[in-house]
């Protein structure tokens, strides 16, 4: 790496101050699983490194009474993956974790800190924009929150300003008839996906879906979702017709980058062959917690 100097403040006042005084000289760690091997390749190069590892108010996982459930800045995967709280209050997010990197990455690094740093080709990204979570933003002039649809805004750029420091992030409450899926193709277990998806949807008394979200990652800067598919999914019945149809029009509507590793073509067929299997998970799952919500 190339030299730089180490800051490691208590508090979140302390933090901010560093990086308005530092700028576009300063990084924020958390983890590190991200921004440690970027420095050590020197893609990148800084003079300051700010390390929030024990700013105390950042640790916590809580939900509120109405069900939303927010996350601070320095809680790792891990321990998203193993809380009860979070498995109750967001299945979705936790659902996700296991396909993040491997046991020693999700031990270090944090839900946060994927979300700041924003790869198109990571699962967090995509999960925030499906569920339309909310990130928490500190500055000088204090806090403010920008949803996940404005949040993520280029390859590795976010909405974040130099000056800011991302604390938490915000997932609404879940629906007692929703259902989610996270399924992802990669090369290798733990590698970044080619092409993934995010899919929650809801089934009303009638069993037909309501709030379809489809949410990809890996085919584009940043993650995306295909509101032509989504439009016609909702009010529908489940059934595997509708469902061949809308991976017909993700398929179509998806430009997606080529690289070393995969064809333009390839992302596009993989979105659609994940856009069936997803939309069958989630629409099984959500039927599973309507009958149990009923007490069938």
């Amino acid at each position: 790496m190339s030299p730089f100097d180490y800051h490691r403040p208590d508090t979140v006042d302390e933090a901010i101050a560093l990086l308005q005084t530092y700028g576009g000289d300063g990084k924020v760690l958390a983890g590190g699983q991200s921004l440690l091997p970027i420095l050590a390749l020197r893609l990148t190069q800084i003079g300051h490194l700010i390390d929030i590892g024990r700013v105390q108010g950042l640790q916590s996982i809580d939900a509120t009474d109405d069900g939303t459930v927010s996350v601070g800045a320095s809680v790792t995967h891990a321990r998203v993956e193993r809380s009860d709280v979070m498995t109750a209050a967001a299945p979705a997010v936790a659902g996700a974790m296991p396909h993040i990197g491997h046991r020693a990455i999700r031990s270090r690094g944090t839900v946060c800190g994927s979300l700041a740093h924003a790869d198109p080709a990571a699962e967090l990204p995509a999960v925030a924009l499906a569920l339309g979570a909310e990130m928490i933003v500190g500055g000088a002039a204090g806090q403010r929150t920008i949803g996940a649809g404005d949040f993520f805004q280029g390859y590795l750029s976010s909405a974040l300003a130099e000056d800011e420091l991302l604390l938490g992030v915000r997932f609404p409450a879940w629906a007692p008839r929703a259902g989610w899926s996270v399924l992802e193709i990669s090369r290798r277990q733990g590698d970044f996906a080619l092409v993934g998806l995010v899919t929650t949807l809801e089934v009303d008394e009638a069993e037909l879906l309501r709030r379809p979200s489809l949410s990809f990652f890996g085919v584009a800067s940043t993650p995306v979702r295909v509101a032509e598919a989504e439009r016609l999914l909702d009010g529908n019945a489940p059934d595997p017709a509708l469902f061949a149809e809308a991976a017909s029009v993700v398929s179509g509507a998806l430009e997606p980058r080529a690289d070393d590793h995969a064809s333009s073509e390839y992302r596009a067929h993989v979105a659609g062959v994940l856009t069936r299997r997803g939309l069958a998970e989630a629409s099984k799952r959500a039927s599973e917690r309507a009958t149990a919500g009923a007490g069938v």
